[in-house]
C-alpha cells in the first residue's frame, strides 16, 4: 500500500550515520518523518524516480507513457478564490495602467482631465501634455519596475514571511501607491503639471513595489493547493488515463490566466470610461476601492490553503553549487569551456555522493536536491529569451494606442482597443485543447508576435500614407482607416500570451525546487523587467515618422530569436517527461537528517512480509 495509508510505518532508533538528507532537525513536522514519500536514498548515493519508491502499480509504464491519454486532477474549489485574488489585483492594476498613456501625453482641457466633449467621437482625456516619447518612457519604466520587484518579493516569501503573509503585506503597499495617484489626479494637483508628474511619479513606484512582491507569490500559492506530484494510472469510464501533474498545472494556470484577463478586461474597459467621462481622479479611484477585496478573501480562505513555511535561506546554496558546476569546467579556452558545461556531467560531478568526503563543509543538501537546482537554473536559461517576446508585447503599452489616437475612432476610445487583447485571451482560453511541450509553445509565442508586429508595421505605414503625413509632416495627422483595423494585431499578440506567458508561468512551477518556487518565478517575471529596459533603446523611433521601423525592427528580432530558442533548448524539449519526475531533494544542516532511509528500509521489509504472506 502507499506510505502514509493505514499501518503506516514509523522508524525508531534511528542511526546517526543516516542523519544526513531529512531537513527536518528538530522535529517540528513529525508527520514528514511516516507519510512523506523518500525521495532520496542516501546509502546509494543516488536519486531515484517517484515509481522507486511509490509502492503500488499505479505508475505508468514506459508504455502507458507513450500511449495513454494524460488528463489533469480535479482542481479543488480554493484555487478559484486564489484567482478571484488575482482578479481583483489586475483589475486595479490593468484598470490603473490603461490611462497612464493619455494621462502624461495627453493636454488637460478640464479640471480633472475628462474629455471637453466626451460625446465627440475624436474626444480624448488628457492631463500633463508631455507627448508620445515622454508617456513611452515612463509607461516603461513602470514596466521595468513593477518586474524588479519580484526579486524582492521572492527572496522574503522563501526566507522569511512564506508566500501567504507577503501576499498580505503587498496589498497593503500596492493600495498605498494606488491611494497616491488618486492624490496626483485630484483637480487641485492636476492645475500644477509639474507637482502632478512628482506625485503620479511617486504612486506609480510604491504601487508597483506592492504589485511586485505580490506577482512571484500568487502563482506559486495557486499551484501548490494541488498537492499530486506523480503521475498516476486511472480509469475513467472504460479508458486508462494518465494523471499528470504536469497537465494538472497547465488546466490551473489556464484557469489563473482567465481570470487575469477577466480582472483585466473589465478594468481597462471601465477606467477608460471613467477618464473620459468624470476624470483620472475616478479611473484612479474605483481599482483603488477594487483591489481592497483581496485580504477579505484571503484571510477568510487561509484556513483552507495548503501554506508551505519560509524555507531559509536557499539562494545562497543554489548560487554557490551553480558557481562551483560552472568552475569546474572553467578553461582559458572559451571552446573547451563551452564543451565542459554541455557534456552532461557539470552537475554530475558537483554531486555530495560523487564528491564523498571532498565535499565543501557547506554541502547539507542531498544529490536529489542538486538534479532540482540544475533543472531550475536550465528553467531560468529559457527566461532569459522571454524578453524578445515581451518586446512585441509591450508596444500595446503605449504606442499602439496612440496609433489608435490618429485613426478613425467613431466614437470609440482610443485606449480601449488594448482589450481586444485579453477578450481573444478569454475566449482561446475556454476553446483549449492544444497539446504541445512548453518549449514549442514559447516558440510559436515568439513566431505570432513576429507576425503582430508586422501587421502593425504595414498598418502604421498606410496610416501614414493615407493622412497624407508623408508630404505634410502634420504632428497631429489623422486617417481615415478605422480604428478597427487594430483587431488583427491586439488577437495575434493575445494568442502569443497564451503561448509565451502562461507556459512559462507553469514552467517556472513545474522546474524549480520546491523551496525556490517563489525564486524562480520570480526570476521569471524579472526577466520581463529587461524587455523594458531593452524597449527603452527603442525610443527614439517611437515618434514619427520612425515608427514603422520600430514596428519592424521588433517583429524581425522576435522571429529570429523564436528560431534560434527552438534549436537552442530542443534536447531539453524532448526530456519534459523526465525532468517532472525528478525527486524531492532536501536541504538542510549536516544534523538535519531524518529518517529517509530508515524509513525506506523498513518499508521494504514490509512489503516483503506482505508479499510472503500473499503466497501462503
Amino acid at each position: 500500500m502507499p506510505i502514509g495509508d493505514a499501518g503506516e510505518v514509523q522508524a525508531v532508533g534511528l542511526d546517526p550515520s543516516l542523519i544526513d538528507a531529512s531537513g527536518d532537525p528538530t522535529r517540528k513536522h513529525p508527520e514528514l518523518h511516516t507519510t512523506a514519500a523518500p525521495a532520496f536514498l542516501h546509502s546509494e548515493g543516488k536519486a531515484t524516480l517517484q515509481d522507486s519508491y511509490i509502492d503500488g502499480d499505479d505508475f505508468p509504464t514506459d508504455e502507458e507513457l507513450a500511449t495513454l491519454r494524460r488528463v489533469p486532477a480535479r482542481i479543488p474549489w480554493k484555487i478559484f478564490t486564489i484567482a478571484f485574488v488575482e482578479l481583483v489585483e489586475r483589475m486595479s492594476y490593468y484598470g490603473t495602467i490603461a490611462v497612464y498613456s493619455n494621462f502624461i501625453a495627453k493636454p488637460l482641457t478640464t479640471s480633472t482631465g475628462a474629455a471637453l466633449n466626451p460625446d465627440d467621437d475624436q474626444a480624448q482625456p488628457g492631463a500633463l501634455d508631455m507627448g508620445k516619447q515622454v508617456a513611452f518612457s515612463l509607461t516603461t519604466f513602470n514596466a521595468f519596475w513593477v518586474y524588479v520587484c519580484p526579486l524582492l518579493g521572492a527572496w522574503i516569501a522563501d526566507t522569511y514571511l512564506g508566500r501567504f503573509k507577503t501576499i498580505l503585506y503587498s496589498v497593503l503597499v500596492a493600495e498605498v501607491g494606488h491611494l497616491i495617484l488618486v492624490a496626483s489626479a485630484a483637480p487641485s494637483v492636476l492645475a500644477n503639471s509639474n507637482t502632478s508628474l512628482g506625485v503620479f511619479i511617486l504612486g506609480l513606484i510604491v504601487m508597483g513595489l506592492g504589485t511586485g512582491t505580490f506577482k512571484p507569490n500568487i502563482a506559486p500559492l495557486i499551484a501548490e493547493q494541488v498537492p499530486q506530484e506523480k503521475m498516476r494510472v486511472e480509469t475513467r469510464g472504460t479508458e486508462r488515463v494518465i494523471v499528470d501533474p504536469a497537465v494538472t498545472v497547465t488546466r490551473i494556470y489556464n484557469w489563473f490566466y482567465f481570470f487575469i484577463n477577466i480582472g483585466a478586461l473589465v478594468g481597462q474597459i471601465s477606467m477608460v470610461y471613467a477618464e473620459r467621462y468624470v476624470g483620472f481622479w475616478l479611473a484612479y479611484l474605483i481599482p483603488t476601492v477594487m483591489f481592497i477585496i483581496a485580504l477579505p478573501v484571503l484571510i477568510f480562505c487561509k484556513k483552507f490553503y495548503i501554506l508551505r513555511p519560509p524555507s531559509g535561506n536557499v539562494m545562497g546554496p543554489a548560487f554557490k553549487l551553480l558557481f562551483k558546476a560552472l568552475g569546474r569546467g572553467m578553461s582559458i579556452n572559451p571552446v573547451r569551456t563551452y564543451k565542459n558545461w554541455n557534456d552532461g556531467n557539470m552537475w554530475t560531478a558537483v554531486k555530495p555522493s560523487v564528491l564523498g568526503a571532498s565535499a565543501p563543509k557547506w554541502y547539507n543538501f542531498d544529490d536529489a536536491w542538486v538534479d532540482e537546482v540544475a533543472r531550475g537554473f536550465a528553467a531560468c536559461s529559457v527566461f532569459f529569451w522571454v524578453p524578445i517576446f515581451w518586446l512585441a508585447y509591450r508596444q500595446m503599452d503605449s504606442n499602439l494606442t496612440q496609433m489608435c489616437a490618429t485613426m478613425h475612432l467613431g466614437g470609440v476610445p482610443n485606449d480601449i482597443l488594448s482589450n481586444l487583447d485579453p477578450i481573444a485571451i478569454i475566449i482561446i482560453l475556454r476553446k483549449r485543447g492544444i497539446r504541445f511541450t512548453p518549449i514549442k509553445k514559447i516558440t510559436a509565442g515568439f513566431i505570432l508576435g513576429a507576425f503582430a508586429m508586422v501587421w502593425a508595421a504595414v498598418l502604421q505605414h498606410y496610416i501614414y500614407k493615407t493622412s497624407g503625413y508623408y508630404e505634410t509632416h502634420d504632428p497631429d495627422y489623422r486617417t481615415d482607416i478605422s480604428v478597427w483595423a487594430v483587431t488583427g494585431v491586439y488577437v495575434l499578440i493575445a494568442i502569443s500570451e497564451i503561448f509565451a506567458s502562461v507556459t512559462t508561468l507553469e514552467y517556472a512551477f513545474t522546474k524549480a525546487p520546491k523551496n525556490m518556487r517563489s525564486l524562480v518565478q520570480s526570476v521569471q517575471l524579472f526577466t520581463t523587467a529587461f524587455s523594458a529596459a531593452l524597449a527603452q533603446a527603442f525610443t527614439p523611433l517611437t515618434a514619427d515618422p520612425h515608427i514603422v521601423w520600430n514596428y519592424g525592427s521588433v517583429a524581425i528580432i522576435s522571429f529570429v530569436t523564436g528560431i534560434a530558442f527552438f534549436f537552442a533548448y530542443r534536447t531539453m524539449d524532448k526530456q519534459e517527461d523526465q525532468l517532472n519526475l525528478l525527486p524531492t531533494g532536501h536541504l538542510g544542516t549536516e544534523g538535519q537528517a531524518a529518517d529517509v532511509e530508515a524509513r525506506q528500509s523498513v518499508n521494504e521489509e514490509r512489503r516483503a512480509s506482505l508479499a510472503a504472506q500473499e503466497k501462503i
